[in-house]
């Protein structure tokens, strides 16, 4: 007895077993969800744009000024949404102002550049999206503690000619700077292990950074970073 299958039989079902692998590729590919690490490290380099806050202090004009931060960032899961983000930053912040003072070399007000660099430790929590569509948004709140490692200081009259330039500042800029954090974004899975890290956050200033009319510095910095 001779078993024979019809041609259109066969072709239905390899039709079939195509359109289930292709259903299951483009799931895959909608959902492109893995299994979340429970420790992720990474390296970030941060641009920002940051400025001085006198508060009740007399000052003529106030300008912010481009810095950037660079270093590590770490994540440590609670669950799949809930994690501790800590990391270690070195922190290059710049500042103007312009003061009154009196009448140095025939203008009444100074100019005055600022460059500050700390060593920032932040820490705060990190709620993250469920991934999907390679992508998984997230929010954070924190603080930030930051040591100086140097601060300089450049006064120029008002036709902008250098009549003081200090190195290192030394009492001028006070040691320790303890901020408030917040800030999102998104993370974007390049690989089962690698992710890139896209964001903006906000970073506000609680202690004095310059002694002189106690000013506070604050930044927003555009995050970019790679996590492995």
């Amino acid at each position: 007895m001779k078993l024979t299958i019809p041609f259109r039989e066969v072709a239905a079902t390899i039709v079939v077993c195509l359109l289930f692998l292709l259903k299951a590729n483009a799931q895959d590919y909608y959902d492109s969800k893995y299994d979340n690490k429970r420790i992720s490290m990474g390296i970030t380099l941060s641009p920002n744009i940051n400025w001085l806050r006198y508060g009740d202090f007399d000052v003529k004009s106030n300008t912010a000024r481009i810095g950037y931060n660079y270093g590590l960032v770490a994540d440590f899961a609670f669950s799949e949404n809930y994690y501790f983000s800590s990391g270690l930053l070195i922190d290059n912040l710049r500042a103007q102002s312009e003061t009154y003072q009196g009448g140095v070399d025939g203008t009444d007000f100074v100019i005055n550049n600022y460059s500050l660099q700390y060593a920032e430790i932040p820490f705060g929590v990190k709620l993250k999206s469920t991934q999907r569509y390679y992508r998984s948004y997230y929010g954070q709140f924190g603080f930030s503690l930051g040591v100086k490692l140097s601060a300089k200081q450049e006064i120029l009259n008002g036709n902008r000619v250098v009549i003081q330039e200090s190195r290192n500042m030394k009492g001028d800029a006070n040691i320790f700077r303890l901020g408030l954090q917040l800030g999102g974004g998104v993370e974007w899975l390049l690989d089962h292990n690698l992710r890139l890290m896209t964001g903006l956050s906000f970073n506000n200033g609680f202690t004095r950074a310059i002694k002189q009319g106690g000013a506070n510095n604050s930044y927003v910095a555009f995050n970019f970073g790679i996590l492995f």
